[in-house]
């Protein structure tokens, strides 16, 4: 029985021997990583060398010449402790820089290290790296700062990053964000504003003007002026037919009025990822907005037209959110307020607005367009005034009532296109009055052009063309 455990024992402890032979390295590793090494022979003293460490860590300097003295410069930073003549421990306490000196017996300076003490950033760069892994962030620390370098593909990913960094140092005052954008931050957006007003008004009436008749000697006479309740008035009092038969006059008042209003606008207006950017095609009118103490009116103005105003921020290569207000606005006697004056003659009105308006946030790829508003408004008034009684009797009541009838259809759409732009050379853009020629005396007083009529050939000559007016451009 001996002779059999004799060799399992050898062969158990060849076995284990082994393993330690394999196990030994990454030991060995993880120690060089915590321990500095000054070597001194060979070399010329003092020797020097810069170390970064980590707060609230400690590294190991071993010296292979005995030391008996070691100086620091800053112990608030880091603190020395001597264990043994070759072996002194170093331990981080707070960022900054700061540097040892290490003496031997003699007294004479063996070995200098200059020390920067700052946060260990390994693990939130590998959090950074996990949690943007098409990335290139870099995180590095200065004292009690964190700065973040590198690309990211957008914004969003780089306040992400920013907000990582934050929680690990605690303070985001302390986080030193620098990261550049892949992707364009410029955004142009393309609005298109289409509008359709039709408006249709009727007025059917008649006023008699003198009718009499005589009933057991007595002449009974009536007039009859009927008003329109919708417009207050008729539209037109050329469009009337007066008839008078003895003792009957009266007067027929018929007018219809079909109106169209066509309005597209389409402002296009560039601006920064994160900034705001507006624009307006209009005016101002004014408005009173009170009086000073000598009684004189004071002024304010108030804008109207076609605007735009939008705040984009790009999110990714293909991701822009925008915040969007958009509106079209112009002068209207409707709802006007009328301001009386010093005297009973004079009079101001200042006109009301009827604006159409539109404000939202939308999501939208480069290039991509969305219908963010849209308005179909159909509005329908009618009005029959009359005589009492009279105007409810059957055919002839048509003599003793108005009517008064109005109907308003409105359409309108508004279309958003954003593009990623970047910025181009002067040549590739043109403006409304490129190719705009003067035209001579002759052609302004034989032809009555107002500008000149000019093509390209082939060769890119500019020579006449055959037109008798206008303006081409070809």
């Amino acid at each position: 029985m001996r002779k059999v455990l004799v060799p399992l024992i050898a062969m158990a402890a060849a076995f284990l021997a082994v393993q330690c032979a394999f196990a030994a390295p990454p030991a060995a590793e993880e120690a060089s990583a915590r321990t500095i090494v000054v070597s001194t022979r060979n070399v010329p003293l003092p020797v020097h060398q810069r170390v970064t460490l980590g707060l609230g860590k400690a590294a190991v300097v071993e010296i292979d010449t005995d030391a008996r003295d070691v100086l620091v410069s800053n112990p608030e930073i880091v603190d020395a402790v001597v264990r043994t003549p070759r072996r002194i421990f170093l331990m981080g306490q707070k960022g900054g820089q700061t540097n040892a000196f290490f003496f031997d017996t003699s007294g004479r300076q063996i070995a200098s290290i200059d020390i920067r003490v700052e946060k260990d950033t390994t693990d939130l760069a590998k959090l950074i790296k996990l949690s943007f892994p098409d990335t290139d962030i870099k995180a590095q620390a200065i004292n009690d700062t964190v700065v973040l370098t590198g690309h990211v593909a957008s914004v969003q990913e780089a306040q992400r990053a920013a907000d990582i960094a934050a929680s690990f140092t605690g303070d985001a005052k302390k986080v030193v964000n620098v990261l550049a954008i892949r992707s364009s931050e410029q955004v142009m957006l393309k609005v298109r504003i289409a509008e359709m007003q039709r408006s249709v008004s009727k007025q059917l009436g008649i006023d008699l003007s003198q009718a009499s008749t005589t009933i057991g000697g007595t002449v009974i006479s009536g007039a009859t002026s009927n008003p329109y309740g919708i417009v207050g008035s008729a539209l037109s009092d050329l469009s009337q037919i007066k008839v008078s038969n003895g003792n009957l006059s009266g007067t027929l008042k018929a007018l219809e009025s079909v109106g169209l209003v066509h309005i597209l606008a389409e402002p296009n207006l560039t601006a920064v990822s994160g900034e705001t950017a507006k624009f307006l095609a209009g005016g101002e009118y004014p408005v009173p907005s009170g009086r000073d103490s000598s009684g004189n009116v004071s002024v304010s103005f108030k804008q109207y037209g076609i605007g735009l105003s939008f705040t984009p921020v790009v999110l990714g290569p293909g991701r822009i959110s925008l915040q969007l207000s958009t509106e079209v606005s112009e002068l209207t006697n409707t709802g006007s307020y009328t301001l009386q004056g010093s005297t009973s003659s004079t009079t101001t009105t200042i006109p009301a607005l009827s604006v159409r308006r539109a404000e939202t946030t939308v999501e939208v790829p480069s290039g991509g367009s969305f219908a963010i508003a849209g308005l179909m408004q159909h509005t329908t008034k009618q009005v029959l005034e009359g005589f009492p009684g009279a105007k409810d009797l059957p055919i002839l009541g048509a003599l003793f009532r108005s009517r008064d009838f109005s109907n308003e259809e409105t359409e309108l759409v508004v279309l958003v296109t954003a593009y990623l732009v970047k910025p181009a050379t002067e040549t590739k853009f043109a403006a409304s009055t490129d190719g705009f020629v003067v035209p001579t005396d002759a052609e302004a007083l034989l032809l009555g052009r107002l500008n000149a009529i000019y093509s390209r050939d082939s060769g890119g000559t500019a020579k006449t063309a055959e037109a008798a007016g206008g303006y081409i451009v070809q």
